[in-house]
């Protein structure tokens, strides 16, 4: 058992840490507002891009995802969404041991009057794995998380721009 004083300290030193923790501002990061009030996004509704960028911006709180176009305060227009597979390394024989992946979004915000608001932007994101020809079927599954997972990152990237634009 330890004595009185030592768990006096150790609860002096947590009451401590939580002070200084909040006196210092810090706080977990929740959404991030936009600056606008409704955002077209030109990505097709149904893809996986599409569905998440759109999820991104309602959550944000502040930006009413808008379909019809012409009543957007902003649009936001994925000009091109690529996906790269390049060979890293091969092993004795001949045979893919490593890939690398890639995705890259380039992106740009336009206002009501086509006045460009944020420039055309490239968003990149790479993931590396191991390959074994014995396992295609687990292999691909993991190149499907990896994109997805990048993917992922991609718009938090891009949910972080445009979060960070600020009416001039």
């Amino acid at each position: 058992m330890t004595p009185p004083s030592s768990r006096l300290r150790h609860l002096a030193a947590a009451a401590l840490t939580v002070l200084t923790l909040t006196s210092c501002g810090f706080h977990l990061r929740g959404p991030q507002p936009l600056a606008f009030a409704t955002l077209y996004v030109s990505a097709n509704q149904y893809s996986d891009l599409g569905t998440a960028l759109r999820r991104q911006v309602t959550l944000s709180g502040s930006t009413k995802v808008e379909e019809n176009e012409a009543m957007a305060d902003a649009r936001l227009q994925i000009l091109t969404n690529e996906r790269s597979r390049e060979i890293l390394s091969l092993n004795a024989s001949g045979k893919v041991r490593e890939y690398e992946l890639g995705q890259r979004i380039r992106f740009r915000v336009l206002s009501k009057t086509n006045e460009e608001l944020i420039p055309p932007t490239n968003l990149t994101a790479r993931r590396e794995y191991t390959f074994n020809d014995e396992q295609i079927l687990g292999k691909e599954q993991e190149e499907a998380l990896l994109y997805r997972d990048m993917e992922t990152d991609l718009i938090q990237q891009l949910m972080r721009r445009l979060a960070a634009w600020q009416r001039p």
